[in-house]
């Protein structure tokens, strides 16, 4: 059957010069006046009464052939994924019929084997702005029959004549890298999480803008399946019939590292004790410096606290710079900074900025890095000491760091985590003044130059989170 109807598009599309319908008469009709021009339509496509093609946007173009005939153009018509061409009937006779114009006319064409010769008719009606044609076309040699119809509307020239997805986006989070459109190729791609199931992949809903005096197909908002390697056509007819198709599909598959900070766990040691996010072997804060100097009589409460002033879900993680100074008989800076962070915390006190560890193992190639945040900045704002004192509005600090270990015991700390030679990329707030609202970041990361993601080799990542930017000084 496949194989008849590519045969059959070839006929289809492969019309010559009809018979024109007899005419006797010596009228002149107002060609140029009331037909000719561009006509926006759709072709309907039926083989042995079974639909094949519905409402294929198309064009016609009729230009004046003489005073009482017409000539009709197809042109560039593209069907089942091929472009046959444009099909040209020089002239057909017009009658008047009416207020409008009838046209007629049959011919037999010769097409290659297996097809042979086939009979064809094809009658319309042309005027007041439509057009309306039914071609039929007896392919004996394969036992089919197939009619074709056209409707159109003739435009006025001033049409727009754009047909582009301008913005395509999916709201759904299990879409991990947002649609590309490439214009240039027809086609819109994006990236999902590994995790997602069939069924969720089979309900992704895009929304679009297309452009102005558009119309799409199908339609912005309306869930589609993407699930197995599908693929989405869409269709975009601009205002003058010019179509454009993009075809959207998934590209790949990305994993996820999420911390949403709704799972906590007691810590800390008597009466020193302090809830913290969730999984302990990951995330780690600057709790675990302060409950030292908790032990030594510090009273000012913990850096890093369950918040329930959250984005989403029930719990937000807080951080707090808190003022220390002499706390732990001395041990303590001026400031300590809440800080929260995958990997862990050792205490040094010989080496304060070596207890932060910082960074877990990770095994592929970051592209973003994604969150929410709100921030207050404190006064004052200390430079090193409690008298010295300085006119500077604090900031906080978020940023995901890769970088290339040898060892799984290797880490970066406080001393090297902005600075050593093994960072591979970074992905960092630029931003972090005051926001008085949780406010969205969505970071691409950055590889450092003269450095690329090596397949094989051993990483580690470090999300680091401080409410004090400068608070390891």
């Amino acid at each position: 059957m496949k194989k008849s109807l590519l045969y059959l598009c070839a006929l289809i599309c492969s019309m010559g010069l009809f018979t024109a319908c007899n005419n006797d008469d010596d009228d002149v009709f107002p060609v140029d006046e009331e037909l000719v021009g561009v006509y926006k339509g759709t072709l309907d496509i039926v083989v042995n009464e079974t639909p094949i093609a519905n409402q294929l946007p198309k064009n016609v173009t009729i230009s004046k052939a003489g005073d009482n005939q017409i000539k009709m153009e197809l042109k560039d018509f593209t069907f089942a994924g091929m472009n046959i061409g444009t099909i040209t009937i020089e002239r057909c006779d017009l009658k008047r019929s009416g207020d409008v114009y009838s046209f007629a006319g049959s011919q037999t064409l010769t097409l290659l084997a297996p097809i042979g010769t086939c009979p064809v008719t094809v009658k319309g009606i042309i005027g007041k702005g439509s057009l309306q044609m039914d071609i039929d076309v007896d392919v004996q040699s394969l036992g089919q029959s197939v009619q074709v119809a056209y409707s159109g509307e003739k435009l006025s020239g001033n049409e727009n004549a754009e047909a582009k997805i301008i913005t395509f986006a999916i709201d759904n989070a299990f879409v991990l890298e947002q649609p590309t459109i490439n214009e240039e190729q027809g086609t819109i791609t994006f990236k999902v999480n590994e995790a997602a199931t069939a069924d969720e992949l089979g309900a992704m809903i895009p929304i679009f803008a297309i452009s102005d005096k558009a119309t799409v197909t199908p339609a912005s908002g309306v869930a589609q399946d993407f699930s197995g390697g599908k693929v989405v056509t869409y269709t975009v007819v601009a205002e003058n019939g010019t179509v454009k198709e993009y075809v959207a599909s998934i590209s790949g598959n990305m994993s996820i590292l999420k911390y949403s900070f709704e799972e906590w766990g007691e810590a800390g040691k008597n009466n020193n004790k302090y809830l913290t996010p969730l999984p302990t072997t990951e995330l780690a804060s600057s709790n675990v410096g302060v409950e030292t100097l908790a032990s030594f009589g510090f009273k000012g409460g913990f850096p890093v606290l369950q918040d329930t002033d959250a984005k989403e879900g029930g719990f937000a993680v807080k951080l707090v710079t808190l003022y220390t100074q002499g706390a732990g008989f001395g041990l303590a800076p001026v400031v300590t900074a809440g800080s929260l962070f995958t990997g862990a915390f050792i205490l040094n006190a010989g080496d304060k900025l070596a207890s932060t560890k910082f960074g877990i193992p990770y095994k592929k190639k970051p592209v973003r890095f994604k969150g929410w945040y709100k921030y207050t900045a404190g006064t004052p704002f200390y430079n090193g000491s409690k008298d010295a004192i300085i006119d500077k509005i604090d900031e906080c600090s978020i940023a995901a760091i890769l970088y290339k270990v040898n060892a799984d015991n290797e880490f970066l700390t406080g001393h090297d985590i902005n600075t050593s030679d093994k960072i591979v990329a970074k992905a960092v707030l630029q931003d972090g003044t005051a926001k008085a609202d949780y406010t969205e970041f969505n970071i691409p990361f950055t590889f450092v130059e003269g450095k690329t993601y090596e397949a094989g080799a051993k990483y580690k990542m470090a999300i680091v989170c401080s409410s004090s930017k400068e608070g390891d000084k």
